[in-house]
């Protein structure tokens, strides 16, 4: 049941470091899709205790990021994104046996997850948003994002700084303060391909709030986020329709939950969350099977 390395090889080629957990008789599966910066080494530790939980956990490097070296910082639309989160969620689904996953997703990972979710996919049994990347407090001034426009037309690999340097804005604990700057696998830098595709994925995401959610949604938050701004979004996951719906915020803390340095109450409420998520999957028939199981 512990951490397997293992790459997984998406529909066009693209071989992906992935971390998997797979406990002998999983009681669910999550995928977990990390931020812009990030990779899922920095979320090892939450995996890890969900997976203690019963929980198979899929933690893929983004193409482009962690340990991927091939087209680094880039993606070519966010279509392709969206077509990685597909196609990872079904090897999820095979390899655990189940019938659907909980999605979660970090920061930028989470307005993916959000804009997946808005395509109202049946492969997804609840959506974790973590700080989620949906209204963003730092963002590329505005004469870069016309650069990063015209770049995108006609040169879309060529690079901009990711305007998120000072690694202070993630966490105020020390020693992961140094960990983040010291950081050889984070991606400093992102292409006009990817950085286009984010703002698709922003009009994406926000078309959640039109549909009908089916699935449980929990949003969790930090007191003290720089990153991300917490009033709209925690309006925007208010405003799902026909949602279990629930909000947590954690007083004084800051953007990465993980990174705090009493990171016990976020590890606990996630897990509990998604235990009490993989039960709401089933009918309230008693006997029902949890629906994320395969008969």
């Amino acid at each position: 049941m512990g951490l397997i390395h293992e790459p997984i090889e998406l529909s066009d080629g693209y071989r992906a470091h992935a971390r998997w957990w797979l406990p002998d008789s999983p009681l669910g599966a999550v995928l977990y899709l990390h931020g812009i910066e990030s990779h899922g080494g920095w979320f090892e530790a939450s995996a890890s205790r969900l997976a203690g939980a019963g929980f198979a956990v899929l933690l893929p490097d983004r193409r482009g990021s962690g340990a991927n070296r091939q087209d680094r910082g880039h993606a070519r639309s966010a279509g392709r994104l969206l077509a990685d989160v597909e196609e990872q969620l079904a090897i999820v689904q095979s390899r655990a046996s189940v019938k659907r996953v909980h999605l979660a997703g970090v920061s930028w990972g989470g307005k993916l997850a959000a804009a997946y979710a808005a395509r109202g996919s049946g492969q997804i049994a609840s959506l974790t948003l973590i700080a989620p990347g949906l209204f963003p407090q730092v963002d590329l001034p505005a004469a870069q994002k016309l650069r990063v426009g015209l770049a995108a037309v006609f040169a879309s690999q060529t690079t901009f700084a990711i305007p998120l340097e000072d690694p202070s804005l993630f966490t105020g604990n020390p020693e992961r303060i140094t960990f983040i700057g010291t950081d050889p696998l984070r991606l400093r830098s992102a292409t006009a391909g990817l950085l286009l595709a984010s703002w698709k994925l922003d009009r994406l995401a926000r078309r959640l709030a039109w549909r009908r959610v089916d699935v449980p949604v929990h949003l969790f938050l930090a007191e003290h986020d720089r990153i991300i701004h917490n009033e709209p979004t925690r309006m925007f996951v208010r405003s799902l329709s026909d949602a279990d719906r629930v909000i947590t915020e954690y007083r004084r803390a800051s953007h990465t939950l993980e990174f705090e340095a009493a990171p016990e109450p976020f590890l606990a409420d996630l897990v509990r969350w998604l235990e009490h998520a993989e039960q709401a999957c089933g009918s309230p028939q008693a006997g029902a099977r949890p629906c994320c199981q395969k008969p």
